[in-house]
């Protein structure tokens, strides 16, 4: 059985977005990518509507069996928090409204998740979540980079949830 997962990077000026699918004990793959942009210049509501609108068509084109999404973890600048957290709400809302299941994962759990060390740095992030996909450049712009790695965190975790489960009640491998 394929399992869709959309990881979401958030962000009030850019969010980005990875798909990426693993059938079992297979090695996931990218399906899809991007970013979802507004302009500064828009009004605060009208940017979050076109987050909400674009991720609600995400939902209805990929049919995810899940959304990872990052945590949200403190920042320097209120205005940045202020924003990305409605952009998260607006996020979350959507993949609710196509009844999706949500995770969320904080940074350090996904770098750790991924590279065995929450202190591993962007580029390393990068060239892992390439080669880990097949990819042979990395993904670019960094969200969308950092939305595959929330997706395979996720993916990952996911995988060892079940395996867990399978053993605590006598299935195993």
């Amino acid at each position: 059985m394929s399992t869709t997962v959309l990881g979401i990077d958030p962000g009030v000026s850019e969010t980005g977005w990875a798909v990426l699918s693993a059938d079992a004990g297979a090695v996931p793959h990218l399906v899809d990518s991007g970013l979802i942009k507004t302009l500064p210049s828009q009004p605060l509501p009208e940017r979050l509507c076109l987050i909400h609108g674009a991720v609600a068509r995400l939902m209805e084109r990929f049919r995810p069996q899940a959304v990872a999404i990052e945590e949200m973890f403190f920042l320097k600048a209120a205005h940045t928090i202020r924003g990305t957290l409605q952009a998260r709400g607006v996020i979350l809302l959507a993949a609710a409204q196509a009844g999706c299941a949500i995770s969320e994962y904080n940074p350090r759990t996904v770098k750790a998740t991924l590279t065995g060390s929450g202190a591993a740095d962007k580029r390393q992030m990068q060239r892992l979540v390439s080669k880990t996909l097949g990819l042979a450049e990395l993904l670019r712009p960094d969200d969308v980079a950092d939305a595959a790695a929330i997706a395979l965190c996720h993916l990952r975790t996911g995988r060892l949830k079940r395996l867990q489960v399978l053993e605590l009640y006598g299935g195993g491998r």
